[in-house]
């Protein structure tokens, strides 16, 4: 496929955070689009490189489709998704004619797509890599710790849960994955924590909450801060309306700003 002209690809990216989940539906791959665009906002040049084959809602939310991604000399090129190239995104699905026949994939062929594409990606210079992985822990994530170690440090994982006990026991298993790759944990982010009332703005605790409070706690984390449920952002996702648009005055934007800041500065300080 290509030499090792791709060595150098992660040479400039500064920081690599690994967004994980214990399981699917608790809204990861939207943390990890909305923590791209406070990262951007607060004047970080930043990619996501999105290796969740099981449903690529990123490229959706960015309004970028399935766009013809192009080579050069050193790897895939990554899609901008503003003029100013603050925002680069390469998403698996990209590069697959079916991106839904990636799913019934065995192992080893997932595993060299995901260790390829990791180091394949000619990122240039970012300030922060955020790496959208696929719910649960599995051998492609091992995958992915490993190819990135190859190339460059990886700072961390952020691991997403819900309010819910059940998505937070689901979480557990990844806080021991972490421990036992030695991955740093940045923090957990409580999504879905209340709704926000498209017509006032009021947001009303629609399931128990603190549950991510309670496990990072428990096991000696960082709490970055929890995140609700916003329609205004859900409906300009399903409207096909520009979410990079209506992010910024949405409820959900001071709660991830302050995650953002957060994150920031725990990985400033390492």
């Amino acid at each position: 496929m290509m030499g090792d002209s791709n060595d150098g690809n992660l040479a400039q990216v500064k920081h690599v955070v690994l967004v994980l989940s214990g399981k699917g539906g608790v809204g990861k791959s939207t943390i990890t689009t909305e923590l791209a665009l406070a990262l951007r906002h607060a004047g970080k040049k930043v990619g996501i490189l999105d290796i969740d084959l099981c449903g690529p809602s990123i490229p959706r939310m960015l309004s970028v489709g399935r766009p013809d991604v192009h080579q050069c000399d050193s790897g895939w090129v990554p899609v901008y998704t503003d003029a100013e190239k603050n925002l680069a995104l390469m998403s698996i699905g990209f590069l697959l004619e079916d991106p839904d026949e990636a799913v019934v994939w065995r192992g080893p062929k997932k595993t060299a797509l995901i260790g390829q594409f990791v180091s394949d990606v000619a990122w240039g210079e970012l300030d922060v890599l955020l790496v959208d992985t696929p719910p649960g822990t599995s051998d492609e994530h091992l995958a992915v710790l490993e190819n990135l170690k190859k190339h460059t440090k990886v700072d961390g994982a952020v691991l997403v849960t819900t309010p819910q006990a059940v998505s937070t026991g689901d979480v557990r298993r990844e806080i021991t994955f972490c421990k036992k790759t030695g991955l740093r944990i940045l923090g957990i982010v409580e999504n879905m924590s209340g709704f926000v009332c498209p017509h006032c703005s009021e947001c009303s605790n629609i399931f128990s909450k603190g549950g991510g409070e309670e496990l990072a706690k428990l096991t000696g984390s960082t709490f970055l801060g929890s995140v609700p449920l916003d329609p205004q952002l859900s409906t300009s996702i399903e409207e096909g309306k520009n979410f990079m648009q209506s992010f910024p005055d949405s409820a959900t934007f001071s709660a991830i700003s302050s995650i953002c800041k957060t994150l920031l500065n725990s990985l400033q300080s390492d």
